[in-house]
């Protein structure tokens, strides 16, 4: 008889399973935050209206330039965690069913479709806008100190901070927009544990810790 991601039978009630610990679910908060403290301020700082709306421009600055320096620590403090470690290796690993998957949202097919804990389209946000993360830091650094490069450098700089920015804001969005779509999706970011039917119909390639059966991713 086939079996659900938590052990039971295909056919048995619904039960809940862990999908996330609490410290993966506080690295996913916090990096939220600072970044929608980012785009909120960046926002308020090169869109007219905005800028006359809010005022107060050299603290926006500042707020702007240190929620960019911190992007990146909650994810260094997660990696204490030995799940938040495991799921990084998740999303960074690709397999046949991934490009199966891919092909599958291309072209708009319905159904099931190979996963594991995370599906291909995650695992390439996540890979882009952890690398996003590193470009806007960097050259923002350089925005910052204007002091560490030359003038041709800082100009760069800036052109690509600018428009990476808006490419940034148009994925969060597509993410965001994701998420709404999908309540129980949300539902396991939000506390941790989802429903052993969506586990099978979204991820049907993961399997649950204590489901009985080694996950295959």
């Amino acid at each position: 008889m086939p079996r659900r991601p938590d052990g039971g039978a295909a056919g048995a009630p619904s039960g809940r399973i862990a999908r996330f610990t609490p410290a993966e679910r506080w690295v996913h908060r916090t990096t939220a935050t600072l970044m929608s403290v980012c785009v909120l301020t960046a926002g308020c700082l090169y869109l007219p209206f905005l800028a006359e709306l809010v005022g107060r421009r050299a603290l926006l600055v500042t707020v702007h330039e240190w929620s960019g320096i911190l992007l990146p620590v909650p994810l260094l403090l997660g990696l204490a965690s030995r799940a938040l470690r495991a799921d990084l290796t998740r999303l960074n690993r690709y397999g046949p069913h991934d490009r199966r998957w891919l092909r599958a949202a291309l072209r708009r097919h319905k159904g099931r479709r190979p996963a594991g804990k995370f599906n291909a389209g995650q695992k390439l946000y996540a890979a882009w806008i952890a690398g996003a993360v590193l470009v806007m830091l960097a050259t923002g650094l350089l925005m910052w100190f204007p002091h560490l490069a030359p003038l041709l450098w800082r100009t760069g700089a800036t052109f690509v901070h600018d428009w990476l920015a808006l490419a940034v804001v148009v994925a969060i969005s597509g993410h965001v927009g994701k998420a709404y779509g999908d309540p129980e999706a949300r539902r396991g970011m939000r506390t941790g544990a989802v429903d052993a039917r969506w586990a099978e119909r979204e991820h049907p390639l993961w399997r649950a810790p204590g489901s009985g059966s080694s996950p295959a991713e």
